[in-house]
């Protein structure tokens, strides 16, 4: 019964990644601002955060019972890598694609009305990545897993930089959109990532932890947000330089 449950939380955990990763380029590529853009961003938010707390769910099962949810790693892998791996690092993962998706979400709904994103749930989602990359590390630290301490990192980056944009006095125009940038492209590194690290280990588990399976969609994702925010850049000057050219 539990493997059947398991199974069943992969199963809707693909579904929702696949869903997340195909919206993921309409709003990347496409116009900004338009109805295809709001739409699809949309469905990518709403996919990321379910494929989060599937994730999440199955990280707790595997924390439990690491060979009962893995059965066919036994022979591979022994308890204390499976629960860092599914079970410690997922679950870092999966509360940082939910924190990624509703942080950038909820950036671009509340928009100039700054306040709004001091909301309890964003607040306790910033404390719960740190938290669960700390634990990460720490696990990683144990069983001898480094690149489970270089993921935390990223976690705690970026709690710690949105507890940041969260508290700060006050922001210009360019400042929520370039969060609404970082987070949400940044959850679609989550899932790009999920589905070559996590995914290789049925297929190629000796490639499930080689740097060349995590760097390629982080390498991706990065060119993506600073190309995007160097354009809001751009914009932002321009706007204000016809306002000054208005002006005189």
């Amino acid at each position: 019964m539990e493997l059947l449950v398991f199974h069943g939380l992969i199963a809707a955990h693909i579904v929702t990644g696949t869903t997340g990763a195909i919206a993921f380029w309409v709003p990347v590529i496409g116009r900004k601002g338009g109805v295809n853009h709001a739409r699809w961003g949309k469905v990518f938010a709403y996919a990321m955060m379910a494929t989060g707390s599937f994730a999440v769910c199955m990280s707790l099962m595997t924390l439990v019972d690491p060979f009962g949810t893995h059965p066919h790693l036994a022979d591979r892998f022994d308890a204390n890598f499976i629960r860092g791996l599914f079970g410690w690092m997922m679950l870092h993962t999966g509360i940082l694609t939910i924190n990624l998706a509703w942080y950038g979400w909820l950036a671009i709904r509340n928009k100039g009305r700054h306040a709004l994103n001091r909301h309890p749930l964003n607040v306790a989602l910033q404390y719960a990545v740190i938290a669960a990359a700390l634990a990460c590390a720490v696990d990683g630290w144990f069983i001898g897993q480094y690149l489970m301490i270089g993921i935390a990192v990223v976690g705690v980056a970026t709690g710690l930089t949105n507890l940041w944009f969260i508290h700060k006095p006050q922001i210009e125009r360019a400042d929520w959109l370039k969060e609404h940038i970082k987070a949400l492209v940044g959850a679609g590194i989550s899932v790009y990532t999920a589905f070559m690290a996590f995914g290789s280990v049925r297929v190629f588990p000796e490639l499930a932890l080689h740097p060349g399976m995590w760097s390629v969609p982080l390498i991706v994702g990065l060119a993506i947000i600073i190309w995007h925010r160097l354009d809001v850049d751009r914009k932002a000057r321009q706007v204000r330089a016809r306002r000054v050219g208005a002006a005189a």
